[in-house]
């Protein structure tokens, strides 16, 4: 064990001890914070937490990883359920792009996506992040076809797609603020998926 992980919280290995795994995180967002995206490194979040590095590593095993969880952390976005679709998603897609606007995690996640274009580690860290995220997403579209608002023969992980992809242009873009851009798009997809009455 290096002389820093002798110094730092005691590790129980692969399984997180929450303490330690929660000072660890806490860290990262102090670190994320004080020196931004160029600045953060494990190294940095090691010696915040007064950690191991390897016993970073071993909980997550990436950068991006560690990133990702900072961001899940601060990120508070409703997901409504209004008992219309229309509604649902165009009060999800607002929520999602004024928490980026309103906070630090739109510059957290935009780096992330960079960092994924020539980072092998970030790009299946943020692969994983995004398939969360999908089936997430999905479930307003499967109540929907519940209500027998949707046809069931739409497949929800790509509405879910079609939703993320409106979102994450715009962030990449810093178009953060275009709720009437939301409403439209939101319009043109429930049109397509909309069920037809008296078609099965």
């Amino acid at each position: 064990m290096d002389e820093a992980a002798a110094r730092g919280r005691k590790s129980i290995g692969a399984k997180r001890n929450p303490e330690s795994a929660d000072a660890i995180v806490k860290a990262a967002e102090a670190v994320l914070r004080e020196a931004g995206y160029a600045g953060f490194s494990i190294e940095a979040v090691a010696r915040r937490a007064r950690a191991g590095k390897p016993t970073i590593y071993r909980w997550w095993p990436s950068k991006a990883a560690l990133l990702i969880e900072v961001y899940q952390r601060q990120k508070h976005v409703e997901t409504p359920d209004t008992g219309n679709i229309e509604d649902d998603l165009a009060g999800f897609l607002q929520n999602l792009l004024a928490h980026w606007r309103d906070t630090p995690s739109g510059n957290i996640f935009r780096s992330l996506i960079a960092e994924a274009q020539s980072d092998e580690t970030a790009a299946a860290a943020l692969a994983e992040y995004s398939n969360r995220r999908r089936s997430h997403t999905g479930r307003m579209i499967e109540r929907a076809k519940a209500r027998g608002e949707v046809a069931a023969d739409v497949d929800a992980g790509i509405v879910a797609d079609l939703i993320a992809s409106f979102a994450w242009r715009h962030l990449l873009a810093g178009r953060l603020d275009e709720d009437d851009a939301v409403i439209a798009a939101v319009r043109y997809i429930t049109r397509g998926i909309r069920a037809i009455p008296g078609k099965v």
